[in-house]
């Protein structure tokens, strides 16, 4: 067998670690013949024994040179903006990428071979790692009955792998898809055999089912991640919107005071920033409505956690652009300006858990999203990724389509933004709202809703909420 011949890209402690695993592994097939680096003091010097044959902008021709088949990147500190780069580089050059694990493993000292792997869509963010507080979310968790709903989705199903780390009593997962429940159901028996782990379906708009299950479950800590979140399709569709996320919010808050519940966090959104639809807006009239239950005495600690986008979660832009690329269509971009803010959905969920613990009743915690991200870039970055020259693959740009913004925002106006004990984790204190009584409000919007009047909707939410504006794309 012919070794692939490999050019590392760092000749710091990662590609020195990387470069020594390799060669306790000859069975790999890999052969390291130098390195890349930015330090202008170790171009021409040898590390590990191998040359350093230039600097991260020469990969393209080194690669040629050396007759490079692939290119370990081993920066576990870089930015995102590092990785984007190098994977562009990679593709121009027509080679494989692969990746060494992040800071921590490093500096932890325990790198291994089989931890090499290919380059992600979420190392293309290079968000600093989220190690957890485990102090108080074990005081939170442990020995708890857990509920989790919208346990299929993407976020609530890792919320699920995480909370079992922290061995709660028992964990229930709710939900209305069968198929995707089925699939974290058999995951977590599988990985955590003694867990008292049960399914269960259920609408979270079926205020009688939810009722009667917490009667009979009567979970300490609830998380409230069942919502419909499709922009476009919520424009369409506002009784839905109002019905799922305002509605639905209510009877699982009701369920949870009524059984004794400790704490539940409802997982809210930036959109929920100076919405511009519907989506938004009942995220947004559904952080009103729980500190408003809060504030009027509520038993059970009521919390919201807002963050945007998700990279690689069911709907997001990654899988559809790796399966745009499957199918051999254009790439799809709204517009070539706009922007989003991205985390991964360990990250994402790590936070809420910490945001969890630190509740006391009443916040809306707003997590550190970083800088936002152009789609454009993304798009291009995840057809290098993919293995393909990003200025060969054609992007088509559809527009924005209703209720979509071009820029995300972080903040409103109306809003004012406290610090935590948390450096990721802030505390947004919401803006009044135009109407004295919120539960009222949300009762005539729900009846809006039942009859099917999408127009009554938008009108409603726009009387409720100051901020909201149906129909922008600013």
């Amino acid at each position: 067998m012919v070794a692939k011949r490999v050019l590392i890209a760092g000749a710091g402690t990662a590609g020195r670690m990387a470069v020594d695993e390799i060669r306790r592994h000859p069975e790999s097939g890999l052969q390291p013949i130098g390195f890349l680096d930015d330090d202008p003091k170790l171009l021409g010097s040898r590390v590990a024994g191998l040359p350093v044959c230039g600097g991260l902008d020469q990969l393209v021709e080194v690669a040629a040179a050396q007759s490079v088949d692939e290119v370990l990147i081993a920066i576990p500190s870089a930015h995102g903006a590092v990785v984007r780069r190098l994977v562009n580089l990679c593709a121009r050059a027509k080679v494989t990428s692969r990746i060494v694990p992040g800071l921590m493993e490093i500096i932890r000292g325990d790198v291994h071979f089989e931890q090499i792997r290919p380059v992600h869509p979420e190392d293309l963010l290079g968000r600093e790692v989220v190690e957890l507080v485990p102090g108080p979310l074990e005081a939170v968790l442990r020995g708890k009955r857990v509920l989790v709903t919208g346990a299929g989705g993407s976020i609530g199903q890792e919320l699920c792998r995480q909370i079992v780390r922290f061995a709660p009593a028992s964990l229930v997962l709710l939900g209305r898809g069968e198929n995707s429940l089925f699939e974290i159901e058999t995951e977590l028996r599988d990985l955590n055999p003694d867990l008292s782990l049960q399914a269960v379906i259920a609408d979270v708009r079926d205020g009688g089912a939810v009722h009667r299950l917490f009667a009979s479950l009567r979970p300490q800590v609830v998380y409230h991640a069942a919502a419909h979140k499709h922009v476009p399709y919520m424009e369409r569709f506002a009784c839905e919107a109002v019905l799922n996320n305002v509605w639905g919010t209510l009877q699982v808050i009701d369920a949870a005071q009524s059984c004794g519940a400790e704490r539940l966090v409802f997982i809210s959104t930036d959109k929920a920033v100076r919405p511009r639809s519907v989506m938004g807006a009942s995220k947004r009239l559904a952080e009103h409505l729980l500190c408003a239950l809060q504030e009027a005495g509520s038993p059970t600690r009521l919390m919201a956690v807002r963050f945007g986008n998700v990279l690689a979660s069911r709907g997001s832009v990654v899988p559809l652009f790796l399966a745009q690329l499957r199918r051999g269509v254009p790439i799809t971009v709204t517009h070539p300006e706009t922007s989003r803010y991205f985390m991964t959905i360990r990250e994402a969920c790590l936070l809420v858990l910490q945001a969890s613990a630190l509740g006391e009743g009443g916040e809306v915690f707003m997590l550190h999203m970083g800088r936002a991200v152009k789609i454009l870039d993304l798009a291009r970055d995840v057809i290098a990724l993919a293995g393909f020259d990003p200025d060969t693959v054609p992007i088509r740009f559809t527009g924005l389509r209703a209720g979509e913004k071009l820029h995300e925002e972080l903040h409103a106006d109306s809003d004012s933004d406290l610090p935590s004990s948390h450096p990721h984790i802030k505390v947004a204190r919401l803006g009044a709202l135009a109407v004295p009584d919120v539960l009222a409000a949300v009762r005539d919007l729900t009846e809006c809703a039942r009859n099917g009047d999408d127009d009554a909707i938008r009108e409603r939410l726009a009387a409720i909420l100051p901020d909201y504006e149906t129909g922008s794309k600013t």
